[in-house]
């Protein structure tokens, strides 16, 4: 049986934790709302902060509050706390994704699953995104095992692009970012989601410290959140030659599948992490409909492609800002 309220500093923690998470653009687009008497934090979509132009299905979004999602139930075990997790409980209510009833079990010994899930809290603060060179060193297998199986886990598919696959992906990338820097109104939003820490505050979107330098050969796989501006001073290098990018799939491509994509993805990022494994994203083709569904191995390839993932060893990335808790959670009785 569950017992013990939850107290104030956890519930916090357990919300920080949460918030941590990588989103489209940082736009950190959930709120979160606990009911005292249920024990229960209940996850909710911010569609204020969706991109209807990059992501009108808010398939992004979804994938965004599932990492939320998973940081949540890490932060619970690392906590002792049971997560019971429900997702889309209220089908007459898409914005409601998914309900985390809490509590602690007395003197039951801690399941392997919430071990496991303990063990990836250190990782939460120090997984940062990376816009910048990785060396040539190559993900060992071992590690590439292991990233499957932290996907897997979650119930989606993760799998290092092989050569083949790799030249034809990196071509849909380079594609894709022609396609967005000709398109005014998803430059616009791209923009809209950028900061300039010289003149605000920022407490969500991508600052420009967190731009990265600029590839000298016009070829990296990261998106350039500064689009067609010219930043003075911005250094300029040369990215890996041969990237080391991996493709995350679910077998469905419903609100349940971006949930699990979501969670997928942040047990990945995580495990990665604690492997001192950099990682950055390459999402362009998969928001423009016409280039998302060939970016499937067309050998190995199954189910609908949710994430690339850019792996490596580098710079960890810095810190990118965070919402003040007291705007994305609620407490009621």
């Amino acid at each position: 049986m569950l017992t013990r309220a939850l107290d104030d500093t956890t519930l916090a923690d357990l919300v920080a934790d949460a918030t941590a998470a990588p989103s489209m653009h940082n736009a950190q687009p959930w709120q979160f709302r606990y009911t005292r008497a249920g024990r229960t934090l209940t996850l909710r979509a911010d569609f204020e902060r969706a991109m209807p132009e990059a992501d009108p299905a808010t398939r992004a979004l979804h994938v965004g509050c599932g990492a939320a999602l998973l940081n949540l139930r890490v932060s619970a075990a690392h906590h002792g706390l049971e997560a019971v997790t429900t997702l889309l409980p209220e089908p007459s209510d898409p914005a409601v994704l998914a309900t985390v009833r809490l509590g602690v079990r007395p003197h039951v010994p801690r399941e392997s699953a919430d071990e496991a899930l303990a063990a990836l809290h250190p990782a939460i603060r120090d997984r940062h995104t990376s816009r910048y060179p990785f060396d040539e060193r190559m993900v060992p297998e071992d590690v590439r095992a292991d990233l499957a199986d932290a996907a897997r886990t979650e119930g989606a598919d993760f799998a290092f692009l092989t050569p083949v696959h790799l030249e034809t992906v990196l071509e849909l990338i380079r594609d894709a970012e022609g396609y967005d820097r000709g398109d005014p109104a998803r430059e616009a939003e791209q923009e809209h989601w950028t900061r300039n820490t010289q003149t605000e505050a920022p407490v969500d979107g991508i600052p420009e410290y967190a731009f990265g330098p600029r590839d000298a050969s016009e070829h990296a796989t990261t998106r350039d959140f500064a689009g067609t501006r010219v930043i003075p001073g911005r250094a300029r290098v040369l990215f890996e030659n041969r990237p080391q990018l991996a493709l995350l799939s679910t077998p469905g491509d419903r609100p349940t599948d971006w949930l699990h994509a979501g969670q997928a993805l942040e047990r990945v990022l995580l495990t990665a992490t604690l492997h001192q494994v950099s990682t950055s994203f390459a999402t362009q083709p998969l928001e423009w409909a016409d280039l998302r569904w060939i970016l499937r191995d067309p050998v190995y390839g199954t189910g609908h492609p949710q994430m690339i993932i850019r792996l490596g060893y580098g710079p960890s990335g810095p810190r990118t800002p965070r919402r003040p808790l007291d705007r994305v959670l609620t407490i009621e009785p």
